[in-house]
């Protein structure tokens, strides 16, 4: 097995690092290309999060030290520096909308080009924003020549009328600046800013299962992340302001006990579904102020947190079910985040979802493969696999950003257009 340590003393492979910024936790992952082109994961680093709620930051200061303390374990680890990260947002701020483009076919023998495009796809994210809020991805999912859809590459074919169909993300303003200026202050850099399911599904799905429809659920701590899938391009998103942390603060109030005391319950003894045997184990939870700790069962724990989970899942049963691709999810559903690892998350979400259901782990082939395999890691090994597909992408570089994502836009059509023929 290659050795992480041998290959970052190569100075010809490239080194990426993600940037998981999250409610309940701060998650980096410093990943390399190998000869072969392959992903070894060099370090990994994590802290408890300070200063952030549900995806927002509240506390400035807090932030930092969160973020610099998972960044300094995870160089540690790999060995090297690192200034650059491809960091993730999410937050129940994020809003997501459908869009279509239309243009006339400029060209005299009315054969489409790549000026035609840019045009479709500027048409496309021609919408009407509220100033507090700022553009985040414009991800093409088909184009239309005459009436003709299903088209990746328009580019060629003859033609009067182009249109394009788009996913558009956007977020808030004064949220996304709040990580930027997290990052920065903790002396870090901003190469890009990506939604974190976009960046997760790099790390848990294959090309067949977004070909044949597939939704990614990243249970996360403060926010649950959906992004659905048909066809091989990402048709809808949709954040659910309810995470791991809730079923985590369940606990603590359920049994009175401290949150630290209710997140280590959660991890060793929850589940989602009651057990089957009759055999009642119990446990003791610490009291809360000196008082004496108490013998619970396991039985009253899972009453406690199987109807936030249920509700969880609910909510993005009801997400998914309004798009129109809700009905088209023939590989089921993937979970994937921390609080995918609850036992039976994925016995319940079929109960109701009423489709297959699996936990998605990312796929790790070199390096440090047992600590980055776990779905704690989905969005951070995404960000890296994201930073690398995307390293000559200018649609969401932030260096020296003033003023928003908006006045990179404009010149950063192309460069989408050809990223998703290239897909």
């Amino acid at each position: 097995m290659l050795d992480p340590r041998d290959l970052h003393r190569q100075p010809d492979h490239r080194i990426f690092a993600g940037l998981d910024i999250g409610t309940s936790k701060i998650g980096v992952v410093i990943g390399q290309l190998s000869e072969d082109d392959k992903l070894c994961i060099l370090g990994v680093g994590m802290s408890p999060s300070k200063g952030l709620r549900q995806g927002v930051v509240i506390n400035l200061d807090q932030a930092v030290q969160s973020i610099d303390r998972a960044v300094q374990e995870a160089q540690l680890t790999a060995g090297v520096k690192v200034q650059d990260f491809v960091v993730g947002i999410a937050g129940d701020h994020i809003r997501s909308i459908n869009s279509r483009g239309v243009v006339a076919v400029a060209g005299k023998d009315k054969e489409i080009d790549q000026s035609d495009v840019d045009r479709v796809l500027e048409a496309a994210r021609a919408i009407n924003l509220p100033p507090d809020r700022e553009l985040l991805h414009v991800l093409p999912q088909e184009f239309i020549v005459d009436n003709q859809g299903g088209i990746k590459n328009p580019i060629g074919i003859s033609g009067v009328r182009l249109e394009a169909e788009v996913h558009i993300v956007t977020g808030a303003v004064t949220s996304a600046n709040n990580i930027l200026r997290s990052v920065s202050k903790a002396g870090y850099h901003v190469s890009q800013l990506v939604l974190e399911p976009i960046a997760s599904h790099y790390a848990v799905l294959d090309e067949n299962e977004k070909e044949l429809g597939v939704a990614l659920i990243d249970l996360g701590g403060g926010t649950t992340d959906i992004a659905l899938f048909h066809e091989g391009v990402i048709r809808n998103t949709a954040v659910i302001g309810l995470g791991s942390q809730n079923v985590t603060n369940d606990i603590a109030l359920g049994l009175r006990t401290p949150i630290e005391q209710a997140e280590m319950i959660k991890c060793r003894y929850g589940s989602c579904l009651a057990p089957e045997s009759r055999d009642d184990d119990t446990f003791m939870v610490p009291g809360i102020g000196g008082r004496e700790p108490r013998e619970v069962s396991r039985t009253l724990l899972t009453s406690i947190i199987q109807p936030r989970m249920e509700e969880i899942f609910s909510l993005a049963a009801k997400e998914i079910k309004r798009s129109e691709y809700g009905e088209k999810l023939g590989a089921g559903i993937v979970l994937t985040g921390g609080g995918a690892l609850l036992k039976n998350a994925a016995e319940l979400a079929e109960e109701i979802f009423g489709v297959p259901v699996k936990v998605g782990a990312p796929h790790v082939l070199q390096g440090l493969i047992e600590s980055a395999s776990s779905p704690v890691f989905s969005t951070g090994v995404g960000l890296v696999l994201y930073g690398i597909e995307h390293e000559n992408d200018e649609q969401l570089r932030v260096a020296g950003r003033k003023g928003g994502f908006l006045k990179t836009f404009f010149n950063s059509l192309r460069s989408v257009a050809e990223d998703f023929f290239q897909g």
